[in-house]
């Protein structure tokens, strides 16, 4: 058990939130629930995130698996110098 102190306008809102359920929950309830969804929440989000990173992953293993070498080196080259808006910019960058 722990406790918390609210501002009030956080407080109306959980107070608000818990009028809106259907066995109508204490304010110590609707925290405990609200905190579970959030937390919910924030798995989901995590996990979604990691199956994009891991599908960029595979997409560029597939698209290297299909590249040549010569694609290959191309690419490299580009990452190697960057972006040409980047490389214009360093470019007009005085020296010193």
């Amino acid at each position: 058990m722990i406790g918390i102190r609210l501002a009030r306008d956080k407080r109306r809102a959980v107070e608000t939130w818990a009028k809106t359920q259907l066995d109508k929950p204490s304010l110590s309830e609707a925290v405990r629930r609200l905190v579970e969804l959030g937390l919910a929440s924030a798995h989901r989000s995590v996990a979604r995130i990691k199956k994009a990173m891991e599908a960029s992953e595979m997409a560029g293993q597939e698209i290297d698996r299909l590249a040549t070498d010569e694609e290959r080196q191309r690419r490299k080259r580009q990452l190697i110098k960057g972006p040409k808006k980047l490389r214009d910019i360093r470019r007009n960058r005085p020296k010193g």
